[in-house]
């Protein structure tokens, strides 16, 4: 995976579970000048998706690396904000 400032993934398609999983070894792995990960989970169908997210990096807070969550430009995409820019 491509590290930006703001890196971007698409999940769709993935269990919530398999979301998850991919999610937290992307914010482990995410070097310093990563402040942002677009999550492009989709809505409707998304919307399972869009709960684990929050449910495990938000609700339970799993990860110290997490600052918090924001809504995307659209109900179909999740930031998550690791530091302030």
């Amino acid at each position: 995976m491509k590290y930006d400032s703001i890196t971007e993934i698409d999940i769709h398609g993935m269990r919530p579970e398999e979301a998850v999983d991919t999610l937290s070894r992307i914010i482990g792995n995410a070097p310093a000048n990563v402040y942002r990960i677009r999550v492009i989970h989709g809505y409707h169908r998304g919307n399972a998706l869009q709960r684990a997210i929050y449910d495990e990096f938000d609700y339970f807070h799993t990860s110290d690396k997490v600052l918090r969550l924001e809504g995307g430009s659209n109900p179909g995409i999740t930031e998550i904000i690791l530091k302030e820019w």
